[in-house]
């Protein structure tokens, strides 16, 4: 049963990792379009990012499972190009996990994005810098904050995560079964002394997370 518990808590911080790079990857460009546009769509393209923060998890996850399934249209489109199909794979747990903690990314950098205002921008322009080197030797720096607070939180929302990754993921050992799914079988076997174990590593392990945030952003204000 240790291997089985080691074997999730690997898998876990795998999927969180994998998640959180292309959190980042993915959610910058979001932010800063949300931060700059005049956009009509902001509105709506906001709403959509932060729709998993409202949406229980079951709702969400049962959708990916229809979208990913043999009859959904990306699962039709991954079977055509020989991929096969994502749902109980750990490609579908990572696709699941980006949507599901977009908006802890997202928000925080388009916050940041949004704190620095015009000035720098314009101050950057003047000096004859591109819209593309204005935003990553001026911008980005400037945001690092938002970019690290994104981080952290995707990061532990992707470790914390039960409905959706049950959802797409099922539960099978060492390819989708992670440690929120794992305490789950603990506690429905009446193995309480491994789910204590699982359990406290995991409110130590948000405790940590959210001190480190708090301190972070103390130490900004400072």
């Amino acid at each position: 049963m240790l291997t089985e518990d080691l074997a999730a808590v690997w898998l876990t911080l795998k999927l969180a990792t994998v998640v959180t790079v292309l959190l980042l990857i993915l959610g910058t460009p979001i932010a800063w379009w949300l931060a700059r546009t005049r956009s009509i769509f902001k509105g709506a393209i906001g709403a959509v990012v932060a729709l998993p923060l409202v949406l229980p998890p079951t709702v969400l996850g049962f959708y990916l499972l229809i979208t990913l399934g043999p009859n959904g249209p990306i699962g039709q489109l991954t079977e055509a190009l020989g991929i096969g199909l994502l749902p109980f794979t750990f490609p579908g747990l990572v696709i699941a996990s980006v949507i599901y903690s977009l908006p802890f990314v997202v928000q925080p950098i388009q916050n940041a994005f949004e704190a620095i205002g015009e000035r720098p921008l314009e101050a950057a322009a003047t000096l004859r810098a591109s819209p593309w080197d204005a935003f990553w030797s001026v911008a980005v720096p400037l945001a690092r904050p938002g970019f690290i607070t994104g981080a952290i939180l995707g990061f532990a929302h992707t470790v914390g995560e039960f409905g959706v990754v049950l959802m797409i993921g099922g539960n099978i050992p060492e390819k989708t079964r992670v440690v929120s799914v794992q305490i789950y079988d603990h506690v429905e076997a009446l193995e309480y002394t491994q789910a204590h174990w699982l359990s406290g590593g995991m409110v130590m392990f948000s405790f940590v997370v959210l001190m480190g945030l708090y301190t972070l952003n103390r130490g900004r204000l400072r």
